[in-house]
């Protein structure tokens, strides 16, 4: 029968110092904690090149990105905490390049006229704004009232004026579009459903999934036909 010591206390992750790169987990840590412990700086070298391989074998989707090798070392200089002193192929990495903070993206503060149409609809409005007046720029005006009341029957009511979709193109416009006197959109259908995105979407057959009360017509056609 086998005994456990119970006078050897447990050692639990939470108590235990936090591991700078964990992906690597504790044992490379410790590796590396020996490393810095070889008083000679040849042999050092040395083993700190075994641990980079264990630490490749470790990471392998290390290998999808460029200048891979030179990262497991920059890696390994950081689990030291750029304490270790070894013949490195590659400069060696310091606190202060890898504390530096990403660049910001910049992003327009200035708030979505009307959010059912979404902000790109703002930036076609601005290019048709700037086109001369004839009959492409109608053609256009006449594509993004198309476009929009489509955008406007996923979010609102079910139906919609022209007028309503001619105003809004002038408002967000600034009033420098002019909707042409005598435009019109053809009519919607009355079985056209307009859906909000990510809804009625099967994804892994690539197309729209079929409702419930669809499928079970489908179903019942089958089985008429049997």
């Amino acid at each position: 029968m086998h005994t456990f010591n119970n006078s050897v206390p447990l050692e639990y992750n939470t108590e235990r110092e936090r591991l700078t790169m964990p992906e690597y987990g504790r044992n490379i840590l410790k590796m590396v904690e020996m490393l810095q412990e070889i008083p000679d700086r040849e042999q050092r070298s040395r083993q700190a090149r075994a641990v980079v391989k264990a630490m490749e074998l470790l990471n392998p989707q290390v290998h999808q990105e460029e200048n891979w090798e030179q990262k497991l070392w920059d890696h390994l200089h950081i689990i030291s905490g750029y304490s270790l002193d070894v013949d490195c192929p590659y400069p060696v990495p310091s606190p202060e390049q890898q504390q530096t903070k990403p660049l910001r993206i910049p992003l327009k503060d200035k708030p979505v006229k009307a959010t059912h149409y979404g902000r790109n609809i703002e930036s076609i409005i601005e290019l048709i704004a700037s086109q001369p007046e004839g009959e492409q720029k109608t053609a256009m005006i006449r594509s993004l009232a198309i476009y929009m009341r489509q955008q406007y029957l996923i979010w609102n009511k079910d139906s919609v004026a022209d007028e309503t979709i001619f105003n809004d193109i002038e408002k967000l416009s600034d009033y420098r579009i002019k909707v042409p006197e005598g435009i019109s959109l053809a009519r919607i259908a009355s079985d056209a459903n307009f859906s909000r995105p990510g809804l009625n979407m099967d994804f892994n057959n690539g197309g729209r999934r079929q409702n419930s009360q669809q499928k079970k017509n489908h179903r019942g056609k089958n089985f008429q036909k049997r």
